[in-house]
């Protein structure tokens, strides 16, 4: 098994849209003090504040914001749309290793199955197909330290290098198993979770348009959670998500399980004592004895 460290710079910083500390009004809960205000007071109460939630709906705020999300889908699907050869056969061929490890099963070397099969076998039976394929293809594991803007983290997925044109130099396309999962959020406005939508489960592409990808996608983010008057999560922000697919990582060129491995687990092995009868005389009725 081969393994390098690779240390990779983020070429550019993070835009002036997203820079800067969250700065949003937490959300205000009223609630009434004693028993002997009214019914009618306490209505009075929540029609003054929904009036007051009206007024923020400022009608050019509204429409700042549907421009936004307008432009934000329409630079998503360019994003994902522009694709090149090498990034649709890579796709193709991962998409065959899925239906194939579906049909075979994911040979689980870990012993740790969960629910849904094991990621890092699946990644590691999909790398061992785009190998036999002619791809260069490797299992990454990106680790990063916590900042005062983000927490600490790491992160599995997987890479292909093609050396294939001398003039273009080393191209690096990632492939995300998860990757619309990667940005979901909860609490997300409807805005976001349409843009969200769009995404696609398996992710296959260049470094670059990833980059492009996560900048578009956590810029939204941003805007959801300020249209909300909600914080944004610092596992959200730019900088973490870059870190998971664009910061420093360890790349491993995974092999092929030895012939006949299998993820079953073994049954007990009966005794030796008793095989034979065992198999030559499966109505004998044994049983066990203590040998003093």
């Amino acid at each position: 098994m081969e393994n390098m460290e690779v240390t990779r710079q983020n070429s550019e910083e993070i835009d002036k849209f997203l820079d800067g500390a969250a700065s949003f009004a937490d959300m205000m809960f009223g609630f009434l003090d004693g028993s002997s205000e009214s019914e009618g007071s306490f209505n009075d109460l929540v029609d003054r504040e929904e009036d007051a939630y009206d007024d923020d709906e400022d009608p050019s705020q509204v429409e700042q914001n549907k421009i936004f999300w307008e432009a934000q889908e329409q630079l998503l699907q360019a994003t994902l749309f522009r694709t090149t050869s090498l990034e649709s056969r890579i796709r193709q061929a991962t998409k065959e290793a899925l239906r194939e490890l579906d049909v075979m099963g994911v040979q689980c070397a870990c012993r740790r199955p969960v629910a849904g099969g094991c990621r890092n076998c699946l990644q590691r039976g999909i790398s061992i197909h785009l190998q036999k394929a002619g791809f260069n293809c490797y299992i990454c594991k990106s680790k990063w330290k916590s900042s005062l803007e983000i927490p600490s983290g790491e992160h599995t997925y997987l890479e292909v290098l093609d050396k294939s044109n001398p003039k273009k130099g080393e191209i690096r396309v990632v492939i995300e198993l998860n990757f619309r999962a990667e940005f979901e959020m909860a609490r997300a406005n409807e805005a976001y979770n349409k843009l969200i939508a769009r995404l696609p489960e398996l992710f296959v592409g260049k470094a670059e348009r990833l980059k492009a990808l996560i900048k578009i996608l956590c810029a939204a983010a941003k805007k959801c959670m300020k249209e909300k008057k909600m914080h944004l999560a610092p596992w959200r922000k730019h900088k973490y998500m870059q870190a998971k697919w664009l910061g420093t990582y360890e790349r491993t060129s995974p092999a092929p399980l030895p012939v006949g491995y299998s993820d079953r687990l073994q049954k007990p092995k009966a005794s030796m004592l008793t095989f034979d009868l065992l198999e030559n005389l499966p109505a004998l009725h044994c049983t066990a004895v203590k040998v003093l």
